[in-house]
């Protein structure tokens, strides 16, 4: 009987209506239905869990023998596999959001639970009794809303947007939590009356293609732009305005902690996160928004944001994304022709191609993985990674004392 540690994996395609249409079918090659790919699921989470060969699910492949596959430590300490990992292709702006810390994850989640509504539901705030930290890193020039704006700038920006003016005393009196709660809490009539010049305005100039994508003019005429004529205006473009705008470029990382207002805005990108599919939402979608419970969750506070370069290690092939989060850890391996990569998996790991063709090998295991091509390995896997040209592969795991 062969007791490989290592299996060739195939995810789930998750089809959001703000994905492209493109590039998650070429990457992972399939044939492209007319229909939006946004992302691709490679992991053990119940709703979407990652097929391991023929006729094994990741999620009941670890709840039959924990301890053989995500190991001992892994396991005391969370009792799953304890990250989620993603491609994600975003063509529209995503709805903007925060996620809950793991204290309150388990308390909503047991409330809305005892008040009988069912997971499906479309206004459940709570899928999961789990955190969803999250870290990516740019596949392409990659843009997203990250917290919000340092005061000074926030202040400017209430200053120099004419239909915001009216907002500067609310901002000066009550801060950051002031100034989001007036804003979230108006009616979809207000919404319509204050930000309609503000659009008539952006609007022209978009379509003549006379604005950055570093400015919010740009992406409030973007996200109207892809609603029907005469639809209602979206809460979510006062956070456009207040949150900062950051470029990612190839290679760059950047974390998302509970509490951190956020939204992807455009580009692919790797994504891993806590294995949970926690979302509070804040506007700029047509899902439930519950503002009360968003204004709990939200930091408010000013960011500045931290793009990573990753930490190089001594191999000089692998690259960490180090971030706070206990339960995952991202890396690169770029590796060239007559190089090897070495590693002994302290939990399971799931790495993806990015980029050309790689030989992974595990005791008696071989396999060859290609562009959008997944590989799991379990714990104490000793393994080596080759190849006879490039590779750029995304290695997904958790840390482990």
């Amino acid at each position: 009987m062969s007791t490989t540690k290592l299996f060739p994996i195939k995810g789930k395609v998750q089809n959001y209506a703000w994905g492209g249409a493109n590039f998650i079918p070429e990457m992972i090659g399939i044939e492209k239905e007319d229909q939006p790919y946004a992302e691709y699921w490679m992991g053990a989470h119940d709703n979407a869990p990652a097929k391991v060969g023929d006729n094994q699910f990741l999620n009941e492949m670890v709840k039959s023998n924990p301890e053989g596959t995500i190991g001992k430590y892994i396991n005391d300490k969370f009792g799953r596999l304890p990250f989620l990992f993603k491609v994600l292709d975003v063509n529209d702006v995503l709805s903007i959001q925060v996620h809950p810390t793991k204290v309150e994850a388990e308390k909503g989640f047991a409330r809305e639970n005892q008040e009988g509504i069912p997971l499906t539901a479309s206004h459940r705030n709570y899928k999961d009794d789990n955190h969803k930290p999250e870290i990516m890193v740019a596949l392409s020039e990659f843009w997203l809303l990250h917290g919000f704006k340092p005061k000074a700038e926030l202040r400017e920006t209430l200053v120099n947007v004419p239909e915001f003016n009216y907002l500067v005393d609310t901002f000066d009196a009550e801060g950051y939590f002031g100034l989001y709660k007036t804003v979230m809490e108006y009616s979809a009539e207000e919404i319509n009356t204050k930000l309609r010049s503000l659009v008539d305005r952006v609007m022209p100039l978009y379509r003549e293609n006379k604005l950055e994508k570093s400015s919010p003019d740009y992406w409030t005429a973007k996200s109207v732009a892809l609603n029907e004529e005469g639809a209602d205006l979206d809460r979510g473009i006062y956070s456009i305005y207040f949150f900062n705008i950051v470029r990612a470029d190839i290679g760059d990382a950047i974390f998302q902690d509970a509490g951190l207002p956020h939204a992807y805005m455009e580009g692919q990108n790797m994504e891993l996160m806590a294995n949970s599919d926690n979302v509070l939402r804040g506007g700029l979608t047509p899902k439930h928004i519950d503002v009360p419970e968003l204004l709990k969750h939200v930091t408010f506070e000013e960011t500045i944001p931290n793009i990573m370069k990753g930490e190089l290690q001594e191999d000089g092939i692998e690259r960490i994304y180090k971030s706070p989060a206990p339960d995952f850890e991202l890396s690169r391996v770029a590796i060239s022709n007559g190089e090897t990569y070495k590693n002994v998996a302290k939990t399971a790991q799931i790495i993806i191609v990015s980029e050309g063709e790689a030989t992974v090998k595990e005791g008696d295991t071989t396999v060859t993985i290609k562009r959008g091509e997944v590989v799991l390995l379990l714990v104490d896997a000793d393994y080596t990674i080759t190849t006879t040209d490039k590779a750029v592969l995304f290695k997904a795991s958790a840390p482990v004392a």
